[in-house]
């Protein structure tokens, strides 16, 4: 008995050992890499999900030809996105134009361990009646019909992102940042290629539960707040949500516990990458997993 207790010991020492010895290459071996190392070697590794990193804001954005664009939007992804540990709030503003039914949709939330927001831009072959939006498949813009997409996303007074682009689906995600819906608020601006459609928009946007006096309009842009969803839920859900959400915050824990060597998102996910790579793919791969199970059904 005291003989196996001595090299069950013995073994546990070693891997012991052998793990502080591997920690400490793989902090010297990010440490030795310059910051361009660091990016384009990041950037490689995560475009397959569809993202590229912003080293100015250490941040995480989407891909013009990011592998989601393929799978379009329907109200569904919303409301399984609880399974997949998204909690957000969400505006979906429907309207009419050019012969077809238009949707622009924003989000804002917890996904994971990362706090984001999300815009995009998406459209039907014609035009939907009001009763069916909830049940079509909305496809995503093609190039031609991207838009100017910007916002601003604060957590609790603090600016936490910055990015605008010509677009269909613009995005920020910071890693290890947890977050309540309700602790974010965003400012985004839209830029539409003629007036005309920019009007559709707002009207939209009234028709969500938005006041015109809180929606301001210059030539083809619109500027308004998202600070929360108009959607009500049931106490089941809430109580769903409590739970996601004290799993994301436990999760969030655990990530800046284990990547505490370093400071920025950059150094951090590079050493979950040689560290413990299936930490890695999982913390990226959460949007691709979503749309694919779902299309699936």
């Amino acid at each position: 008995m005291y003989l196996f207790f001595g090299i069950f010991f013995l073994i546990l020492l070693f891997f012991f050992c052998f793990n502080f010895w591997r920690k400490k290459k793989i902090i010297k071996k990010i440490c030795c890499m310059s910051t361009k190392e660091k990016c384009c070697l990041l950037d490689e590794l995560i475009e397959p999900f569809g993202f590229c990193y912003v080293a100015s804001q250490d941040i995480f954005t989407s891909h013009i030809n990011a592998m989601q664009r393929e799978f379009g939007y329907c109200s569904l992804y919303d409301k399984a996105a609880l399974t997949f540990h998204m909690v957000f709030d969400c505006l979906p503003v429907y309207f009419n134009y050019d012969d077809r039914t238009w949707l622009i949709e924003l989000w804002k939330g917890q996904y994971g361990i990362n706090t984001g927001g999300e815009i995009g831009l998406y459209y039907a072959d014609d035009i939907v009646p009001e009763s069916r939006w909830e049940d079509t498949l909305f496809h995503s813009v093609e190039n031609k019909d991207m838009a100017g997409l910007s916002f601003n996303l604060f957590r609790k007074g603090i600016g936490i992102a910055d990015v605008g682009a010509k677009h269909w689906w613009l995005t920020a995600f910071s890693v290890g940042r947890f977050s309540n819906p309700e602790d974010l608020y965003m400012r985004a601006a839209i830029s539409f290629p003629h007036c005309s459609m920019a009007e559709a928009f707002v009207e939209g946007l009234v028709n969500t539960g938005y006041c015109r006096h809180d929606i301001s309009i210059c030539h083809n842009t619109v500027t308004f707040s998202f600070t929360k969803s108009f959607m009500k839920y049931g106490c089941l859900r809430r109580l769903r949500i409590r739970l996601v959400q004290r799993i994301n915050r436990f999760w969030c824990s655990v990530y800046l516990f284990v990547t505490r060597p370093f400071c920025l998102s950059l150094d951090k996910i590079l050493y979950l990458y040689y560290y413990l790579p299936f930490v890695f793919r999982k913390i990226l791969r959460v949007k691709k997993y979503k749309k694919r199970k779902i299309k699936r059904r």
